[in-house]
C-alpha cells in the first residue's frame, strides 16, 4: 500500500522526468446540443446546436497527460494537411507540447473522432475520419531519424498504438534496438494484431477486451486475469503486464525485479463515479511512465495510475489529472 508521503515524493519527481511518446495522434471533436424532439423525417433525435469543443486524443492525449502532471514530453506522430491537422497543432501548442516531432503528410487525413453529444453528456452519434494506410518511406525515415536522435534523452518511451497506420514492424524494430542500446524502457499501449511488434518491451497495458482478444480467453475473475497476464508475458514476450479491467480495477504481473519471482497484484477500482471511460488507458500508461521515471517501482506506479484513472473516468471525454488532484486522491 502506497503511503501518502511516498505518493507525494513520487509525484514531486514528475517535473524531472523526460518521456518520449510515439504513436497515433488524433483529435476528439464534440458537437454539443440539446435534444427536445424526434425528427419527423426518421426516428432519430434532433440536436439543437449549442457549442463545440476539441480535445487531444490518442498518443496526443498521452502526451497531454504527461505534460499536465509536470513531466517533459516529446511527441512523435503524423497528421494530415487539413483543417483538423491545423486544429490539432493548435491544441498541442495550447497544451505546451512541442509539435516539432509531428510531421504533416499531404495525402493523409488527420484522425478525427466527431461526437454529437447532448448537454447531459449523452452520445447521440460518432463519425470517424481516419485512414490506416501505411506511411510513405519519406515520413518513416524522418520519424526514424528523430527517434534515434532523441532516444538517449528519454527516461521512458511510450508507444501508443491505435491501429491508424503510424507504426510498422520496421520502425518498431528500430525503436526497440535503439532503446536497448541506451537502456531506456519501452511501455506499450497495445493492439492485438501487432503483438509480435512489441517483443522485448518492459510493459504492456492492454484493457481487458484487448487482453481477451490477444489471449483468446475470457477474463472475468482475478485468476483469469493472472492467467491472461502470464500468457501475454510469454507470447509477446515482455517483462511485465498491466491489464486494466474497468470496474474491476487492474491486474499487475511485474517481472521487472531481478533475482526474484514475479510480483502479482490485484488493484480494486478507485472510481467513485463513472461518466466516460474515453482516454482512461492514455492516462494509465502516462502515469506508469511518469511514475517509474520518477523512481517508483511498477507496483507503486500502478497504484498511482489506478487513482488517476479513477479521477478521469468521472469526467466527460478524454481528460487529464493535475498533481494536486492526484495528491488529493491519496489524502
Amino acid at each position: 500500500m502506497l503511503s501518502n508521503q511516498r505518493a507525494d515524493a513520487i509525484i514531486q519527481g514528475f517535473e524531472s522526468t523526460r518521456i518520449m511518446v510515439i504513436g497515433d495522434i488524433m483529435i476528439d471533436q464534440f458537437v454539443i446540443g440539446q435534444v427536445n424532439r424526434i425528427s419527423p423525417e426518421a426516428p432519430v433525435p434532433v440536436v439543437k446546436f449549442k457549442h463545440e469543443e476539441c480535445r487531444l486524443g490518442g498518443a496526443a492525449n498521452v502526451a497531454h497527460n504527461i505534460r499536465k502532471l509536470g513531466g517533459s514530453v516529446s511527441l512523435l506522430g503524423v497528421l494530415g494537411s487539413d483543417d483538423a491537422g491545423t486544429q490539432l497543432l493548435a491544441e498541442l501548442k495550447r497544451a505546451s507540447i512541442d509539435p516539432s516531432g509531428v510531421f504533416s503528410e499531404r495525402e493523409r487525413i488527420t484522425t478525427r473522432k466527431l461526437r454529437v453529444v447532448t448537454s447531459r453528456n449523452q452520445q447521440v452519434a460518432r463519425i470517424d475520419y481516419e485512414t490506416d494506410k501505411a506511411l510513405p518511406h519519406s515520413i518513416v525515415n524522418k520519424l526514424s531519424a528523430l527517434l534515434k536522435s532523441q532516444i538517449a534523452k528519454a527516461d521512458v518511451i511510450v508507444v501508443s498504438d491505435y491501429l491508424k497506420g503510424l507504426l510498422n514492424q520496421e520502425l518498431m524494430a528500430e525503436l526497440f534496438l535503439s532503446a536497448k542500446d541506451h537502456g531506456v524502457p519501452v511501455f506499450v499501449d497495445p493492439k492485438a494484431p501487432h503483438l509480435n511488434w512489441y517483443s522485448g518491451c518492459s510493459l504492456i497495458t492492454p484493457n481487458h477486451h484487448e487482453a481477451e482478444k490477444a489471449t483468446e480467453m475470457g477474463i472475468q475473475t482475478e485468476d483469469e486475469a493472472r492467467t491472461a497476464a502470464s500468457t501475454l508475458q510469454t507470447s509477446v514476450p515482455c517483462t511485465s503486464v498491466l491489464i486494466t479491467r474497468g470496474e474491476h480495477g487492474m491486474w499487475l504481473t511485474d517481472g521487472s525485479l531481478p533475482g526474484t519471482d514475479r510480483v502479482e497484484s490485484a488493484l480494486p477500482t478507485t472510481a467513485r463515479e463513472v461518466s466516460d471511460v474515453t482516454g482512461a488507458g492514455d492516462t494509465v500508461i502516462a502515469m506508469m511512465a511518469l511514475s517509474t521515471a520518477a523512481g517508483a517501482n511498477l507496483s507503486e506506479a500502478a497504484e498511482l495510475a489506478n487513482h488517476a484513472a479513477g479521477i478521469v473516468v468521472g469526467r466527460f471525454g478524454a481528460s487529464t489529472v493535475t498533481p494536486r488532484e492526484l495528491v488529493g486522491a491519496f489524502a
